[in-house]
Order: structure tokens, then C-alpha cells, then sequence
């Protein structure tokens, strides 16, 4: 990974926020911007997605970090290419570092989330409902005796509905989300085939790199042509759980939490805050998105076997250059 000076010279060119003529509509999402280039499903338009160094957590922007942008497009870059041969996705090509031109598609109405094992601390989370006496998790029995962070076995779907922007996910199983009208039961069962296959081959990298994935979510699209396919992005530190391989037996015999990822160490500094998500919110210091950020390279690099290397160019100069487009 770069070191700490690399990192610190990012901060002064953070890719906060863009805005191109001659890419088409733009949408904001916390982290990303999209451009629509034409209107679907008419035309089967393209999208630029340009991945920014936005965080958000606790529902809210919260600012930027250095290189988080080029960091989360990397991984997600490396996994589409890894998989295209195992389920079909929507990137076309990758112009830039932050940038990625993909088939336009219109958003299936469930997100698929795969869980290999039970844990989590948030009030949706599989080991939640078990631990308050759940033995049915959207639509699937558990049996009694799990323990926290226990291996299940075998990995199970546990889909949510997909809310609109500023609302929250739901869990459902299949027959509900079929029967409230998020998604058909056809296409249902196209998407579980294509999850569960990429989740394996995910489950297999990961275990030669000495990571467990323990459970990630998928977002699915349907082209013009009515093809479903895998988007937004695919195992990255954002989207998925990943564990160390080497000490999780000893820790979960012990009933310590595995050894992770850290991906919650502004979270973590903005609670010591006193900061919950209301009110104004705490100017984070250089200092902490410097090591923020090395944390979440090193998890990235663990992942993809290969060490990042970041660009530095002044980040909108270089995207309309590389996507031919001038900025407003």
C-alpha cells in the first residue's frame, strides 16, 4: 500500500462531489455519482458511475477520505472482471480510476444478501433475531444451539426489499417479497441461482487469500433486453464481511469476535464524540482519515493479492479528460 506521505498527499485533492456536461442526467447517491446517458428501457442506455471519496455512516454523509473512492472501485473492478465468466454483469469499461461505464438497468426490487454464517450486532442482523428466541429467518428454519459468529450450514439467501432512497430495507423472505409485489417468483429464482454461484466463487478466492467472507448483499438489474445482471459493486469491504482465516477457530472457541476487516474506525471515532448520527457533525482530523484510510487499503489489498496503486492527478481534471467531457 502507499505510505502514510502518499496518503497524506491525497488529502489535499479529495474527489468530493462531481459535476460533467455530456454524460447525461446526474443522480446522487451517498457515494457514488451516475450519469445517465439516454433513457431506458427504450434505448438500453449506458450509466457512468463515478465512485467518490464520500463516507456515510449513521444514515449521513459525513465527509471524505483520500483515496476511498479509488480504493472501493479497485476491488469492485477486480471482482467483476474475476467473475464474468461465472454470472453476467454490467460493466462495459473502466475509463478511470473512479470511474466505470456500465449497461444501464433498471434495479431488481429485492436485494440479495447471503449469509454464511450467523452474527451481527444491529438490530437486523440474523444473530439479533436468534439471540431475542427467532428460530425463522426470512423464511428459513435455524436450529437450536447456534452460537455467535457460528458457521451455518450451508449459505443461506436473506433478502430484504429494496426501499427507496431515505427509507429502510426490509427483511423478507421470498414468498413475502413475492407477495407484496417486490419481485417476481421468475425472476426470484433467476437471481438466487446467480447470487449463490457468485457467493461461492467468492467464498473460494477469499478462502486462498485466508479470508473468510462471511456474508456480503448484491444488487441485481435487468438490462433492455431483459438479462438479469450483477451491479453496483461485488465483495468489497463496503458490502461484505470478511474474517481472518488462521485465528477464527481458536477465537470462536473461546467466544471471542473473529479478528476482521476494520471498515468502522470513523464510526468508532465519531462515537467517541459523542456523535450518533443528529446534529452537527464532529470535523474529522487528517490524522484519523490517514489511518481510516490505511486500514481499509489493507483490507483491499488482503483481498485482491495485489498491492494498490493510487493515482494522484487532481481527480476532476483527469475524469473529464478520461470520460471526454468538461466539468460545469
Amino acid at each position: 500500500m502507499a505510505d502514510i506521505d502518499v496518503i497524506r498527499q491525497a488529502l489535499r485533492a479529495p474527489l468530493e462531489g462531481t459535476s460533467f456536461e455530456g454524460l447525461g442526467s446526474k443522480y446522487q447517491g451517498k457515494v457514488r455519482d451516475c450519469y445517465v446517458s439516454d433513457n431506458f428501457p427504450d434505448t438500453g442506455g449506458r450509466r457512468t458511475i463515478i465512485t467518490t471519496d464520500r463516507i456515510s455512516a449513521f444514515d449521513r454523509v459525513l465527509g471524505t477520505l483520500p483515496l476511498k473512492g479509488q480504493l472501493l472501485q479497485w476491488v469492485s473492478s477486480f471482482w467483476f472482471e474475476e467473475t464474468k465468466g461465472i454470472v453476467p454483469n454490467h460493466v462495459l469499461s473502466v475509463p478511470d480510476p473512479n470511474a466505470m461505464i456500465v449497461k444501464e438497468c433498471r434495479a431488481l426490487g429485492a436485494e440479495m444478501i447471503v449469509r454464511a454464517y450467523i452474527t451481527g450486532v444491529t438490530g437486523t442482523s440474523m444473530w439479533t433475531h436468534y439471540a431475542k428466541g427467532a428460530r425463522t429467518f426470512c423464511g428459513h428454519a435455524l436450529p437450536e444451539g447456534l452460537q455467535k459468529d457460528q458457521a451455518l450450514d450451508k449459505p443461506l439467501l436473506t433478502p430484504s426489499s429494496k426501499a427507496p432512497q431515505g427509507e429502510h430495507d426490509v427483511s423478507m423472505s421470498k414468498d413475502e417479497l413475492i407477495r407484496h409485489g417486490y419481485i417476481t417468483g421468475d425472476d426470484f429464482d433467476a437471481a438466487e441461482e446467480l447470487v449463490m454461484r457468485l457467493f461461492a466463487a467468492g467464498q473460494r478466492h477469499c478462502a486462498e487469500r485466508g479470508i473468510i467472507l462471511v456474508d456480503t448483499k448484491y444488487e441485481l438489474g435487468k438490462d433492455a433486453e431483459g438479462n438479469i445482471l450483477v451491479i453496483d459493486e461485488i465483495h468489497t469491504p463496503d458490502s461484505s464481511r470478511f474474517w481472518f482465516a488462521k485465528s477464527y477457530e481458536e477465537r470462536f472457541s473461546r467466544g471471542l469476535s473473529p479478528d476482521s476487516f476494520d471498515k468502522e474506525y470513523v464510526r468508532r471515532w465519531l462515537s467517541d464524540q459523542g456523535f450518533a448520527g443528529e446534529g452537527p457533525i464532529p470535523a474529522i482530523p487528517d490524522d484519523v482519515k490517514v489511518e481510516a484510510i490505511r486500514r481499509y487499503a489493507e483490507a483491499c489489498e488482503t483481498i485482491v493479492g495485489a498491492p494498490f496503486v493510487p493515482d494522484l492527478s487532481e481527480p476532476i481534471a483527469r475524469l473529464a479528460k478520461n470520460l471526454g467531457v468538461g466539468a460545469v
